[in-house]
């Protein structure tokens, strides 16, 4: 990626922000900022390529030893929020790394000084034009891929810069100077991406032999549970059953109302022994209580009778035909009215994460995460209602509640592996053609997952097919077990069987020659 950019606001013990691989949401990480100094040291021995001043001018001195003397540029960048006093942040210390993509050209010191103003100007901080107003900030080089802008938050007017969402307009400096100059652009901050593990959270699933950070498999075990779920209720009743621990938040001045949740891993504990609680909102813009319940508007579909297998089987053909009239309209709204087919494209994720729970096959639940992109409208909007994407919500709750697997692939579970891969395909193209490249990659990717998984059940199915005789096929192949069908006959009357049908007595076998 060009210009993936890290911006965070520090004080010393401080935390910051972290903008993660396409345009993920920014997590929260550990700066070493003790002060200024430090940050500023820790760059040598990179040099100054912008500035409130020009550079010449803030290059810091050399010592008898060989290394430069920061006392004097420190104290410049600090003058203005000491005469903030009390008025000043407590966090006063804004820093944004900002590096090339490898594959990218090596940019000219005059190129990544012209990205940093940028960056100050979007932002906000330092507007072209304001230098002797705006906050005092310098650029370094300490690479020949990246830079590190600093900057105290206290304007030199004697008041407090405004703060919003500085890490998007961060990414709009980066995407314009992408284009300006050549280089890959990278996705929009357009809140589609999940939010990445923190390192914190990486290491430690590490140390405690996770197979995966707690964030990922929380996002994994709600996703699904609000796919399978026809209501609230059985939302948290299917996070319990899967084993999380559940926490509801109640409202203050309604103590009855349910405002929201958050969710744990029992063995996922801090040093007190408690759990760690994520709220929705922390693991994907779309998995907060009141956009989960959005997906259960529609008509109910919950039900707790238990199906036969030929039942079971109608399920998944039917979830099947469901998901190719899904990928039929897709592709006919790509060319015509793309917004419209929005709904489609995140109910689709449902279908995804029930079918990849339902098989118990890593290979889908790998193309479940990868089209967890793909699926979410920009900037945590909800997509409006549409027939196809009630009927894959419907498709995906019957499937959560009557999937019965019994470990063999079945043609009809086959058929939708492929389907899914088809619709993957057709979102794929209508992301495209809405020109969001980040999110048509992840369900491409979920695409080739599912191709994947396809030719592997493929396999499994014509090995099984051959490895047994006629009557083992027909024993296990037929909608319900032999057995069960012999005792069922041996109880009930048989019924009328149709004229065209009608049993001749059988003949009796005469003489061979």
């Amino acid at each position: 990626m060009p210009f993936p950019p890290r911006a965070g606001v520090g004080d010393g013990q401080g935390e910051g922000f972290e903008f993660g691989d396409q345009g993920a949401e920014p997590a929260v990480v550990v700066e070493p900022l003790p002060v200024v100094v430090q940050l500023l040291v820790g760059y040598e021995p990179g040099y100054g390529l912008a500035g409130w001043r020009h550079p010449a001018e803030l290059e810091p001195p050399l010592h008898d030893g060989g290394s430069r003397d920061f006392r004097h540029l420190t104290g410049l960048l600090q003058q203005p929020h000491a005469a903030l006093g009390p008025r000043g942040f407590d966090r006063p210390v804004w820093h944004c790394s900002v590096r090339a993509a490898p594959g990218d050209r090596m940019l000219s010191d005059d190129e990544l000084a012209q990205v940093a103003c940028e960056i100050m100007h979007r932002t906000g901080l330092a507007p072209y034009g304001q230098d002797d107003d705006a906050v005092r900030w310098v650029a370094v080089r300490h690479a020949d891929d990246h830079i590190h802008l600093v900057a105290m938050l206290a304007r030199q007017d004697g008041t407090r810069p405004r703060l919003w969402n500085d890490f998007y307009r961060v990414g709009e400096a980066c995407r314009a100077a992408e284009d300006r100059l050549g280089l890959r652009r990278t996705a929009p901050r357009d809140r589609t991406a999940p939010r990445r593990p923190t390192r914190a959270e990486s290491e430690k699933a590490r140390r405690r032999g996770f197979r995966e950070a707690p964030r990922v498999m929380l996002r994994r075990a709600v996703s699904t549970a609000a796919a399978g779920a026809a209501s609230e209720q059985e939302f948290f009743t299917r996070l319990e059953e899967a084993g999380m621990l559940v926490r509801k938040r109640f409202s203050t001045r309604n103590p009855s109302e349910v405002t929201g949740y958050a969710v744990a891993l029992p063995a996922d504990t801090t040093r007190t022994g408690g759990p760690v609680w994520f709220g929705g909102g922390k693991l994907a813009a779309d998995l907060t209580l009141p956009k989960l319940r959005h997906r259960w508007a529609p008509a109910s579909t919950g039900t707790t009778e238990r199906f036969t297998p030929a039942e079971r089987n109608a399920i998944w053909e039917h979830a099947a035909r469901i998901t190719a009239d899904a990928a039929r309209q897709i592709r006919h709204l790509a060319g015509t009215d793309p917004a419209a087919a929005a709904d489609a494209a995140w109910a689709a994720a449902d279908t995804l994460h029930v079918a990849a729970s339902a098989l118990g096959s890593r290979v889908l639940r790998q193309a479940a995460d990868a089209y967890d992109r793909a699926a979410r409208a920009p900037y945590g909007r909800i997509p409006r209602p549409s027939h196809a994407g009630n009927s894959l919500r419907r498709a995906a709750r019957l499937l959560s509640v009557a999937a019965s697997v019994s470990g063999d692939p079945t043609y009809a579970q086959l058929v939708l592996i492929a389907r899914l891969a088809a619709l993957a395909e057709a979102v794929a193209d209508l992301r495209q053609a809405q020109r969001h490249a980040a999110q048509s990659a992840a369900a491409r990717r979920a695409a080739e997952h599912l191709h994947a998984a396809r030719c592997t059940y493929s396999t499994q199915f014509r090995h099984r097919a051959k490895a047994q005789s006629p009557g083992e096929r027909l024993s296990r192949d037929f909608p319900i077990p032999l057995h069960e069908a012999l005792a069922a006959s041996s109880r009930e009357p048989i019924p009328a069987s149709r004229p065209s049908h009608s049993a001749a007595p059988p003949r009796q076998r005469g003489p061979t020659r």
